[in-house]
Formats: structure tokens, C-alpha cells, sequence
């Protein structure tokens, strides 16, 4: 347990400030350009990784369907709806909207999967209800500007749940750092056909400051990110792992604020509140009651 602390901290840290640096990142070139450099330059970071420690980079072609499937649901999804929704609303308000995932998922098990909401996931459901209606309340002016934003926020969860239950129905039986090396590869393949026909009209060289953002993006919450996840999830119960993105959107929130001004009062605040409360009973289930030997 204390082993998985320092990674825990630093995967909220990374990827909780890694959303007010979209907008930076794409101030030169498209969000279609941004996330195919940095999807497929982590992606392969994240297959070189698995191939030096000895693992087989091979899916077994029964799995390609299922892998297509959530690579795109997901990652292509994910990424394009969450790179645009922070453009186009506050940076942190659009990770709370993203982050509204496992709410999502819980909502898509009971409609397509057949699995009934206990009690918990209903609390987990209004929490996370109540939170995303307060930052529509609040924000109802800026929203009415950019209501493209707060849709993107919600596609971007959404597709995140999709691609998480698609997984969880067709499990792929290879390690996990090989199994999102080849879909960010694969979601990789639209957005670069997506940064060549909306992308820039000519070949240019951004200036320092844009591909040291885009760098940055594609090495530390990309790639070494993912790798604190994985290495938390083979620490910790899968519960309790999954509490460890519950506090990025607080991040994010507080680093929109630092960097880009964005508004930070009491209804972010406890907008927050809800979110993560909802987030933390969708994800983390009571432990069972150990039973006496011979019981």
C-alpha cells in the first residue's frame, strides 16, 4: 500500500494539470495535429517499454475487432471531444465533465448490459447529476456561448465509458501497457487522416514553446501516466485503484485557475464535491466481510 502512494500522487499531479496545457498546445497547430503526434508518439513509447521488458506485442487476431472497437470509442473519442471542449470552455470545468466517466459506464451496464444499479451507483448517479447541473446552472452564460464545449465534455466521457465497457465484455488477454500501446496506435490512424484534411494548410515549424507543450503531453501524462496506472493497478485492489483518478478533475480545476485565470468560487467548488463523491461510490465497493474457516 504505501508503495502505490508516491505513484498515485504523481499520476493526480500529471494528469490533473495536463488539462490547462491543451489550449497552449494548440495555439499553432490543430487539435487533429496535437493528438495524432501525441497519441501515436505515446503509443509507441508504450509498446517499446513493454518490448524491453521481454513482453510479446502480439494480439491475438480474435481480439482485433474488440480492440478497434474501444480504441476508437475511446481514445479517438476521448481525445478530440476533450482537447476541444477545454479550448472551448474553462480547462477544468471540461476535465469534471470528462471525468464524469464511471457515472457513465455505471448508466450504460444497466441499459445494454442487463446489470441492475444497486443503491450505491443510484447515490453515485445523483451525486454526479447534481454536479454536472451546478456547473450548468453556474455557467449557464458561458455555456450559452460555447455549448459545443460543455456537449464535447460529456462525448468525452461518454466515449471513455464505451470504450471501458467494451473491454470489460471481451476481455484481451495481454498485459496492459501492450494493450494501450495499440490503441493509441489505432486511435492514431483517424487522427492523422483528421489533421491532414482540417489540420494546417502548409508545412510550418511551430515555435519552442508549442513543441516542448506537445512533448511534454506525449511523454509525462501520455505515456508515463499510463505507466503510474498500470503500476498502481498491480499494487492496489481494482477498487481502490480506481479511486486514484477521482482527484485529477480537483487538479485541474485549481491548475485552470493558476495558469489561465479561470473562475475558481464556491460553486466549482462544490460542483468538486460532487463529482468526486459520485466518482468515489461508483468505483469504490465495500470490501466483503471475511468469513471464519469452516464456515
Amino acid at each position: 500500500m504505501r508503495k502505490a502512494i508516491p505513484l498515485v500522487l504523481l499520476l493526480t499531479l500529471v494528469w490533473g494539470t495536463n488539462w490547462p496545457l491543451f489550449p497552449i498546445a494548440v495555439r499553432e497547430v490543430s487539435v487533429w495535429t496535437f493528438r495524432a503526434v501525441s497519441l501515436a508518439g505515446a503509443g509507441l513509447m508504450l509498446l517499446a517499454v513493454a518490448r524491453a521488458r521481454g513482453e510479446s506485442l502480439r494480439i491475438p487476431r480474435a481480439h482485433w475487432p474488440t480492440l478497434l472497437a474501444a480504441a476508437m470509442t475511446y481514445l479517438a473519442v476521448w481525445n478530440v471531444a476533450s482537447t476541444y471542449s477545454a479550448i472551448l470552455i474553462p480547462s477544468g470545468q471540461a476535465a469534471i465533465l470528462g471525468f464524469t466517466m464511471p457515472l457513465w459506464a455505471a448508466l450504460m451496464a444497466w441499459a445494454f448490459l442487463g446489470q441492475r444499479a444497486s443503491t450505491r451507483v443510484l447515490l453515485a448517479l445523483a451525486f454526479g447529476g447534481a454536479g454536472v447541473l451546478l456547473l450548468i446552472v453556474n455557467g449557464i452564460d458561458a455555456y450559452a456561448k460555447a455549448p459545443l464545449g460543455f456537449a464535447l465534455g460529456l462525448l468525452a466521457g461518454l466515449g471513455w465509458a464505451a470504450g471501458t465497457l467494451i473491454l470489460k465484455r471481451r476481455p484481451i488477454p495481454v498485459p496492459a501497457v501492450v494493450l494501450t500501446g495499440w490503441q493509441l496506435l489505432l486511435a492514431a490512424v483517424p487522427l492523422t487522416v483528421g489533421a491532414f484534411w482540417f489540420g494546417e494548410a502548409g508545412w510550418f515549424m511551430p515555435s519552442g514553446t508549442t513543441l516542448f507543450v506537445i512533448a511534454y503531453i506525449t511523454l509525462v501524462p501520455m505515456a508515463i501516466g499510463n505507466l503510474c496506472w498500470f503500476a498502481i493497478v498491480g499494487l492496489l485492489p481494482g477498487n481502490i485503484a480506481g479511486l486514484s483518478a477521482v482527484m485529477v478533475p480537483v487538479v485541474a480545476m485549481v491548475a485552470g485557475a493558476l495558469i489561465h485565470a479561470e473562475p475558481l468560487g464556491l460553486a466549482q467548488w462544490v460542483s468538486m464535491v460532487c463529482c468526486a463523491v459520485g466518482a468515489a461510490l461508483a468505483l469504490l465497493q465495500p470490501a466483503a466481510k471475511l468469513r471464519p474457516a469452516g464456515s
